[in-house]
């Protein structure tokens, strides 16, 4: 089983639920179960799109907002997310999240990034890019621009729905 990046939408009285069921719960059991069309599965796909918009110059402010998006902040105390037997990040470290503002802005910013553009300054073949963006991006089927577009449209779009509902995003690797 392959440990990818996970991303899901919620709202505050969710996450409150949850943190109210782990408290009262012997064995902090969250009763963790957001509704599937609210998850994303980003795959190995972060480290690969912040590469390539490294490689393509993109400003500081929109590079740290992708890094926003796929590293969430700590401010948010998600410990009850964290206690075994029912973590939901067993494999990876500690669960991040965004509030709600956090995620109005970072979708904003993100909406701003020109992928194509981003894509397009990467070298032709296909090899070369995967090579120079490395983190696995070498070896993805279709691959680096199609497997990178993929992702990154998703994510501009899972952000775009979670900022118009005023929702936050927890984040883990699984």
């Amino acid at each position: 089983m392959a440990v990818t990046q996970q991303l899901v939408r919620v709202t505050a009285d969710y996450l409150a639920a949850c943190r109210q069921s782990a408290n009262a719960s012997p064995d902090g059991d969250p009763q963790w179960d957001p509704p599937s069309s609210d998850c994303l599965d980003l795959d190995w796909a972060p480290a690969m799109l912040e590469r390539a918009c490294e490689l393509a110059r993109l400003d500081t402010i929109h590079l740290n907002a992708l890094r926003h998006a796929t590293e969430g902040d700590t401010a948010l105390d998600l410990g009850f997310l964290n206690t075994h037997p029912n973590a939901i990040g067993a494999f990876g470290p500690a669960p991040t999240a965004l509030s709600a503002a956090a995620v109005a802005h970072v979708s904003a910013l993100i909406g701003e990034i020109d992928i194509e553009a981003i894509l397009a300054a990467l070298p032709a073949d296909n090899e070369e890019a995967g090579s120079l963006i490395g983190h696995g991006a070498e070896g993805v089927v279709g691959g680096p621009r199609e497997y990178l577009l993929g992702h990154f449209i998703a994510l501009r779009e899972f952000y775009g729905k979670a900022a118009g509902g005023g929702l936050l995003v927890v984040l883990w690797w699984d």
